[in-house]
Parts: structure tokens; C-alpha cells; sequence
């Protein structure tokens, strides 16, 4: 353990404002409570929006993080916050996606990490981004992420 604090979080019941960036964005990380043991993470953003780089629109996505922790798990006040800070930010969906993957992983180290950005329609194409950090993970359950490829309205 490294001995994380609530007084070294820096949002974690106290008065939080939403960050101006995701770049400036802090993700506090408290201590794994089971360090030694293999299990998985999910975090689900059904609501998560950014703005098209090229038209200043808004884009929406559903967004699955899964991760199996090593020493340090992600705050979840935290995790809120950045992803809230994405709302007027531009980026294309590959950027978005793939840039919260790349936070995570250097704020937790995480054994392993995936994310699927389930986007929907921008000009008239769903743009489904995923990744992972690597092989899962043997003896930890991965279930599906449950979000079905966007079909319209048929």
C-alpha cells in the first residue's frame, strides 16, 4: 500500500469544479484494497459528450473502462469530473477514447485496461473506438460490455 490519504485526495468531499481541460484534469487514485487479488473494474459513462473538432457540435457516446488494478484504483469523483471535462472539448472520437485509456494508465498502472467508446451517429456513421492494453487477464471475469452497435431506428 502507498499509503493514500483522504487529505492527499484533492476532490474527494470537498467543493470540486468541473476542470477547464481534460489535460488539466487530476485523477486522484486511492489504494487498491486488495492488492494480491486478480478482479475487474467498471466504470460505465452512458452520458459522455465531447465537441466535434471540425463543427463545434456536440458528440455523444456511451463509454464501458474496464481494468484489473495492481497497487492503486481510480477515485470515482474524480473519473467524473474528467470525463465531465470532455463536454467542451473537441476531439475526434479515436482521440477521446484512446486519451482517457492512456490517463487512466498512468495515473493507476493498472494490470490490464480496456475501453469501449460506443459513439453515436456523426453524419450518419457510428464511430466505434476500443482498446486494450494488452491480453486479458487469465482467471479474472470479463463479462461483455453490454452495449449494443448503434442499428438507428430499424
Amino acid at each position: 500500500m502507498t499509503d493514500i490519504t483522504y487529505e492527499t485526495l484533492s476532490q474527494l468531499g470537498r467543493q470540486s469544479d468541473m476542470p477547464d481541460s481534460p489535460e488539466t484534469a487530476v485523477l486522484d487514485v486511492v489504494d487498491n484494497p486488495h492488492p494480491g487479488t486478480r478482479y475487474l473494474i467498471r466504470f460505465a459513462a452512458p452520458e459522455f459528450t465531447s465537441l466535434c473538432p471540425v463543427t463545434g457540435q456536440p458528440d455523444f457516446a456511451h463509454l464501458v473502462i474496464d481494468y484489473v488494478p495492481e497497487q492503486s484504483i481510480v477515485e470515482s469523483k474524480s473519473l467524473k469530473l474528467y470525463l465531465a471535462s470532455f463536454r467542451n472539448h473537441p476531439g475526434f472520437h479515436e482521440q477521446c477514447t484512446i486519451d482517457i485509456a492512456q490517463k487512466i494508465i498512468s495515473a493507476t498502472a493498472p494490470h490490464w485496461l480496456r475501453i469501449g467508446g460506443y459513439w453515436y451517429p456523426r453524419g450518419g456513421i457510428p464511430i466505434d473506438v476500443f482498446y486494450q492494453s494488452g491480453e486479458p487477464p487469465k482467471g479474472v471475469w470479463l463479462p461483455d460490455q453490454g452495449v449494443q452497435s448503434y442499428r438507428g431506428r430499424g
